[in-house]
């Protein structure tokens, strides 16, 4: 391909207009390679076409560039808001993007009658309200335990519509006679009740508890002069909680208004950017954000993009920002604060101390890739070998993971390197047959055991070192099954501990330690990664399949062939449990569509 830009793009460039914009540039192939917005598209895309540009990366993408796309909008706001969802919607090569596509969860206020909340990791244009992304999903679950315990919501997935509660539809359940329930499924609680107590759930999970504390305590207060000291003592025990909850939250600064700060570092073609959101004072959300920069933007430019990307992601309303230097681009309405002393110079240092370590993190990896680049395979076994002592260099080493969701579905993988290299032909996944609900012990103790019965039985040869990616306990019971087969003697079997840089035998209480930037530890990571990697792919396609099964398999009256039908046409269950009665009978006729209806009707039941 030739690296001259073609004259037609050219004459192309000088007829754009002068106006605010974005615009898009084209491979050969027509594949998106840079989205970029523009407050007046002519000079700023003309500027990509200059002799003297800013960098060796931006003239590797201008001698790809063969077309171009521009779309005029009235405001820069405009502009910056359709170059987001571009960048979204394609992922172009030269933009600063997300590194870490991981679906972090959120809790969401579902919209219909009576609202449930509940943990999803998936957020759908229906009206619910959505609260995050969270970045451990620890501390959403720990945000719903709490949720639990001090307002009484419901958690059935029944239809409360006003229609059935007046038939008479449904009865109270268990949670009811618990006291975590009100009742709304029978008429015992209003919509405007109801509503009270989701308000209350919002404010918690802004991380403002005055409202609902105070709630509370006039409710103790009435209790109490009514007589009813039980119920008293326990609206005492959900104020004690919700106290306690929040004095897991350090106060930062005594200024009560939200605020967010934001901290930014850059190294080569990796930016980290750290969000702190802080609610009356105390951090109630914390974010990292890794991001590419290929076309090495100013920290400015990539300040502006992640401030834009987190407060859109966590609907923020903060009209202050705290960032150690002014972006680019600058939201109407709010204040941007560099700050020189004080709290808020404390909490911009506590937010770059987060991106600082990101950065050392991402150094440490580097310098071990060009460790790992010139030392050879066999001198990183020779390291190893030396480091656990073993016998003989592991030139073949396998490894052992588990992987369950709540008892269900419960599998194992192995992984094989041979000579530091995954031998993926020699990988091996185990549906677990013998272990009922979550055993992670009793899983790799049938796991281990099956591998090498089929080993010996096949007379192939035994690995050098078998690693367990668990605890002591998932070590032993690996240890047990190599001693029912006699070869506990015969191979090396170390723990991984969840901390990567520790490895440990079977009865030694103390671990040996890898170091970060040495070869071996780097193979060991790679093993490990690998595991996972394998385990939870083949764990997902079993969820995926169990899945079709409940819900089409075990109905009684649909066969293989009615299956079929359906799948073909609606391509997923959840589309045909949505469908029209009317599609349904044209398809499978009325007998089987009668079945069909009546057996997802149980299933909610």
């Amino acid at each position: 391909m030739s690296n001259e830009t073609p004259e037609s793009l050219l004459n192309d460039v000088k007829k754009l207009p002068g106006l605010p914009g974005v615009y898009r540039f084209f491979d050969e192939a027509g594949q998106i390679l840079y989205v970029g917005k523009a407050k007046d598209l002519k000079k700023r895309v003309n500027s990509y076409f200059q002799r003297n540009l800013s960098s060796p990366r931006i003239e590797r993408m201008v001698t790809r560039i063969r077309s171009l796309e521009t779309t005029v909008t009235r405001t820069e706001t405009e502009a910056l808001i359709l170059e987001n969802n571009l960048i979204k919607s394609h992922r172009p090569r030269y933009n600063v993007l997300l590194k870490d596509d991981k679906t972090y969860p959120y809790i969401v206020i579902k919209n219909e009658a009576f609202p449930r909340v509940f943990l999803t990791r998936r957020k759908f244009k229906d009206g619910s309200t959505y609260i995050g992304p969270f970045t451990h999903v620890f501390a959403v679950r720990e945000l719903i335990n709490h949720i639990q315990e001090t307002i009484p919501l419901r958690t059935c997935t029944l239809p409360l519509t006003p229609k059935n509660i007046q038939l008479g539809k449904f009865k109270v359940c268990l949670e009811y006679h618990l006291g975590n329930c009100k009742g709304p499924c029978q008429g015992f609680q209003t919509v405007a009740d109801y509503e009270h107590s989701i308000d209350q759930v919002k404010h918690l999970l802004k991380g403002n508890v005055k409202p609902l504390v105070q709630n509370l305590k006039e409710t103790m207060q009435a209790e109490s002069a009514a007589l009813a000291f039980e119920k008293a003592n326990a609206t005492k025990k959900k104020i004690d909680e919700l106290e306690s909850y929040q004095t897991k939250s350090e106060i930062l600064t005594k200024q009560q208004e939200a605020m967010d700060v934001f901290s930014i570092a850059m190294e080569e073609d990796q930016a980290y950017v750290n969000y702190l959101m802080l609610q009356e004072g105390r951090i109630v959300q914390t974010h990292m954000l890794p991001l590419s920069t290929p076309l090495e933007e100013s920290k400015e430019a990539v300040l502006a993009f992640a401030i834009h990307y987190f407060r859109t992601q966590v609907e923020s309303e903060a009209k202050e920002i705290i960032v150690p230097i002014e972006p680019n681009e600058k939201e109407q309405g709010v204040k941007y604060t560099v700050p020189k002393m004080g709290e808020k110079l404390h909490l911009l240092a506590l937010s770059q101390k987060n991106v600082d370590y990101a950065i050392k993190e991402w150094k440490h990896r580097q310098a071990l890739v060009k460790v790992n680049e010139h030392a050879p395979v066999n001198e990183v076994l020779i390291e190893l070998k030396q480091l656990l002592s073993l016998s003989a260099v592991p030139n073949h080493i396998e490894c052992f993971d588990n992987s369950n969701f709540q008892g269900a579905y419960p599998v194992s993988a192995m992984v094989c390197f041979k000579n530091g290299i995954a031998s993926k032909s020699d990988y091996r996944k185990f549906n677990i047959k013998t272990v009922v609900g979550i055993n992670d012990f009793a899983s790799m103790h049938e796991t281990v055991l099956r591998r090498y019965s089929s080993v010996l039985q096949k007379k192939q040869p035994l690995p050098q070192l078998i690693i367990i990616d668990g605890g002591k306990g998932q070590l032993n019971a690996a240890l047990d099954a190599l001693k029912e087969l006699g070869i506990q003697d015969k191979v090396t079997t170390v723990g991984l501990a969840k901390n990567i840089e520790e490895l440990f035998f079977p009865g030694d209480s103390r671990s040996i330690l890898l170091n970060w930037n040495s070869a071996a530890h780097n193979l060991i990571r790679n093993i490990r990664d690998e595991v996972h990697r394998f385990g939870i792919t083949f764990h997902r396609a079993q969820r995926s399949k169990g899945a079709l099964q409940n819900s089409l398999d075990h109905i009684e009256g649909i066969g293989p062939k009615t299956k079929e039908t359906l799948l073909t046409y609606f391509k997923s269950v959840s589309k045909i449990k949505t469908a029209n009665p009317n599609t349904l009978t044209e398809l499978i006729g009325a007998a089987k569509t009668k079945i069909l209806i009546a057996a997802f009707e149980n299933e909610k039941h």
